[in-house]
């Protein structure tokens, strides 16, 4: 374990990190608000604790292994989700208190989207900006972690996309290639946020919205500037532009990569987790347009309108609404919070246990069927014409054992914090599958929740975010032995 090396880059981290809190102070200064000196001194004091990590120990040089890889993934998210919430905290506009800020901050980060403020509309726009921000920097480190790191470490059946992705390593360093998979996957990103600004701004959207509001989609992150989210511009232009890029980024951004890098649109089709994602958003989008429509809910135009777009939304645990879902007929809300488990694609900014994971689940669920009837065959799980590999099946049972066990451990908790059941569960739910909104008490938002309950939800919020096994690792005797 190299703790040099990692101060190293956990004080980089921080220093580029503040450098994220200059951007709002612009935007204070561009609409003549008062918050420009909250961002100040959040950038002064994240600026000086990361300098003070690098300082010591920036002649140190070192190969990075495994180990470290893992200590260094989760530091990421625990310190930048701590000092990330020092402007919400310091801002009078909020209030906040600072589990509340740590929650929002953790649920920007991690693309959550749950909220604990109300009354965003009256909000200074540095504010909701700043907020936006965090979900746009938290969605492309959760792709670059998700597609070149953890593979590596081989977290809950990760390694699996090893050979998919543009620029992974093949032995247990970190090395230089993962500067050059970071950088194709920015510029894919980058280019997605643009165009998708570019979109909702043709739509209608002022420039100020449409800018936050592509953070926020390309992220499926799900924060708005507005309390009543995507209805609030009651367009269904808009909503058709919001579900498509919702799609979009739902999938791997390994395999954005190959499209571009080979001009063939065709690998979409092609890949198998892709098309089981499609294949589900397309049945479950029926389902609901349908049971909508035939419970009197809504007219037929307005069921595929209203049903479309939020089952998308909830499925890619993006979070968008445009009406209380929650008050729908009560199979429908169940339903699409049920959905969220499976959430987007492995590699995207998407939560929930991942469409890959659960194409090998229904495999070996299959293969195991078949071997009551034929004890003897010989039956390899194959994705897209590969052997997939029985310490990759493996990792994939424990993470989704791990993940069922960590979840009911989550309802109690939030049982004996007082909460109600169907608030417990789709709380722990909306944070687990890094989703957002919630059902019961947190159909609006989480600010009513004691702060016990608000502590367990943000430790959710960081294991589904981090693959579960990639936190819990740091909590065994092993990973501290030399």
């Amino acid at each position: 374990m190299h703790l040099n090396i990692i101060a190293r880059i956990l004080g980089l981290l921080l220093m580029i990190f503040s450098l994220t809190m200059l951007p709002p102070i612009l935007v204070a200064v561009l609409y003549g608000e008062n918050t420009a000196s909250t961002f100040a001194i959040a950038f002064a004091i994240t600026v000086a604790v990361g300098l003070a990590f690098w300082l010591p120990s920036k002649q140190v040089n070192a190969d990075m292994r495994t180990r470290d890889g893992f200590l260094i993934t989760v530091c990421f998210w625990l310190v930048l989700s701590t000092f990330g919430a020092l402007p919400l905290m310091l801002a009078e506009a909020l209030n906040l208190s600072f589990i509340n800020a740590l929650f929002e901050s953790v649920s920007g980060l991690t693309t959550t989207g749950a909220t604990v403020i109300s009354g965003l509309d009256d909000l200074p726009k540095s504010i909701l900006y700043y907020r936006q921000q965090l979900q746009w920097l938290g969605g492309i480190g959760i792709v670059v972690i998700a597609v070149a790191i953890l593979p590596m470490l081989g977290v809950g059946g990760m390694q699996l996309y090893r050979t998919e992705t543009p620029g992974p390593v093949k032995d247990s360093k970190l090395t230089p290639r993962i500067r050059e998979t970071a950088n194709a996957l920015f510029k894919i990103y980058l280019a997605l946020t643009a165009v998708c600004a570019l979109a909702y701004w043709l739509a209608g959207m002022s420039g100020f919205d449409a800018i936050s509001h592509s953070f926020s989609t390309v992220s499926i992150g799900g924060f708005s500037t507005h309390d009543a989210s995507i209805g609030f511009f009651d367009s269904s232009a808009i909503m058709s532009i919001c579900a498509f890029f919702m799609v979009i980024s739902g999938l791997n951004f390994a395999l954005h990569f190959h499209v571009w890098h080979d001009r063939k649109i065709s690998h979409y089709w092609l890949d198998p987790e892709a098309r089981m994602y499609i294949y589900l958003l397309v049945g479950g989008v029926a389902i609901t347009c349908l049971y909508l429509y035939y419970s009197g809910t809504y007219g037929w135009s307005e069921s595929i309108r209203q049903g479309g777009f939020h089952l998308i939304s909830i499925m890619t645990t993006t979070g968008f609404t445009t009406d209380n879902f929650s008050a729908w007929p009560t199979f429908l809300p169940f339903f699409l919070v049920f959905l969220s488990f499976f959430g987007a694609c492995a590699g995207s900014t998407g939560g929930g246990i991942k469409i890959g994971r659960m194409l090998i689940l229904g495999q070996q669920c299959i293969r195991e069927i078949y071997r009551l009837v034929h004890p003897n065959a010989l039956l390899p799980i194959k994705i897209h014409n590969r052997r997939i590999p029985s310490r990759v099946s493996d990792a994939i049972w424990a993470f989704f054992g791990a993940y069922l066990a960590i979840f009911y451990l989550m309802v109690l908790l939030l049982l004996a914090s007082g909460l109600d059941y169907v608030t417990a569960w789709s709380a722990t739910a909306a944070s687990l599958n890094n989703l957002g909104p919630g059902l019961g008490e947190v159909a609006i938002n989480f600010a009513d929740l004691n702060s016990f309950a608000k502590w367990v939800l943000c430790w959710g919020m960081l294991l589904g975010r981090l693959e579960i096994f990639t936190l819990l690792v740091l909590f065994t005797p092993t990973f501290w032995k030399n």
